[in-house]
């Protein structure tokens, strides 16, 4: 009887050698089978600004996906140095089926570390270029479309005639958009001045409002601006109480829902989805990607609580179903 007792503690051992193989790979089948992404984005993702509008993609794409689907993010990664370790460390985990550097800074990283690990697939923008490399995807905005209808809605709920944009650098789709813009008011009024402010920062809140401040005393009565600095913007024009504002890359709605318009939303889904797909079907890039109004990556969200004409609106619609279909045209600076 006493040597059956010793036996016990070897019979449990066995039991657990056999079941633990099991165990091990139904959680290595389960993770192989759930889609991982790792992101660095410049600013805080609730910035309702460019990391937002990734931010809120990739919660969409997870809402969708469900379980098979996880992504991790380091937000306020505006230092370049920073991302770079992140993203290193990202790609030399071997855990994550797509790295993502969300800010055009971070395209000499992505140069460098795509021939480093030719297995892991990367995405950056917003830029077109995947430098060659088949494990780069590339994405851009085309967001002087939903600029321009901005501009043109923007042109008919003037009554001074004076508009101002507060923009961050001259870059990229910031450019664009303010570029857009102002040739949506053109084609309404060209009379209409548009006055620019580039206050040389993505992220300088204070400078933002004093640009704002400055539009508005020179008889500005809309606002709009890009990046996510531009809260100090509308906080300026909700303060006045009599300046419109329209936003851009995120709805920007709740910051002040009684003087903002619409807004030029970037619904990065729309690039997501087909670059989850290329990846499961074995193809780890070489491919860019625009949004377009026409493709549903660009949406102009109107908000519900201002009170909008039937007329006014009646133009924008006409304006984003003219620039679907190539029936208007602009040209940009």
């Amino acid at each position: 009887m006493r040597k059956k007792w010793l036996l016990l503690p070897l019979i449990l051992l066995v039991v657990v050698a056999l079941v633990a193989p099991s165990h091990h790979h139904t959680r290595s089948a389960k993770a192989q089978d759930t889609f991982k992404v790792a992101v660095v984005m410049p600013s805080a993702s609730n910035d309702l600004a460019f990391s937002q509008s990734m931010f809120d993609a990739l919660t969409a794409i997870d809402a969708e996906m469900g379980d098979s689907f996880e992504f991790v993010f380091q937000e306020g990664t505006f230092v370049v140095d920073d991302a770079a370790v992140a993203l290193r460390e990202w790609a030399s985990s071997g855990e994550y089926n797509l790295i993502i550097a969300h800010g055009s800074q971070y395209g000499a990283i992505i140069e460098e570390l795509a021939p480093e690990f030719p297995d892991v697939s990367f995405a950056w923008g917003t830029d077109v270029d995947t430098f060659g490399y088949d494990n780069v995807f590339a994405y851009e905005a085309a967001s002087d479309q939903g600029g321009f209808v901005n501009g043109v809605l923007a042109a008919l709920l003037t009554k001074s005639d004076v508009i101002g944009v507060v923009g961050p650098i001259e870059v990229g789709d910031a450019k664009l958009y303010v570029d857009g813009f102002k040739a949506g008011v053109a084609w309404v009024n060209p009379e209409i001045a548009v006055n620019v402010n580039y206050i040389q920062s993505f992220s300088d809140v204070a400078l933002a409002s004093e640009a704002a401040q400055a539009h508005i005393a020179n008889g500005a009565d809309v606002l709009t601006g890009s990046a996510q600095m531009v809260v100090g913007a509308v906080g300026v024009a909700k303060e006045t109480g009599n300046v419109l504002w329209f936003g851009q890359q995120s709805n920007q709605t709740e910051l002040a829902p009684e003087i903002v318009v619409a807004n030029q939303v970037y619904h990065w889904e729309i690039v997501l989805k087909d670059i989850i797909s290329q990846i499961q079907s074995g193809t780890l890039g070489g491919t860019s990607y625009t949004l377009t109004l026409a493709n549903g990556g660009l949406v102009i969200e109107y908000n519900d609580a201002y009170a909008l004409s039937g007329f006014d609106k009646f133009v924008a619609d006409a304006a984003i179903q003219g620039i679907i279909d190539g029936t208007v045209t602009y040209t940009l600076e």
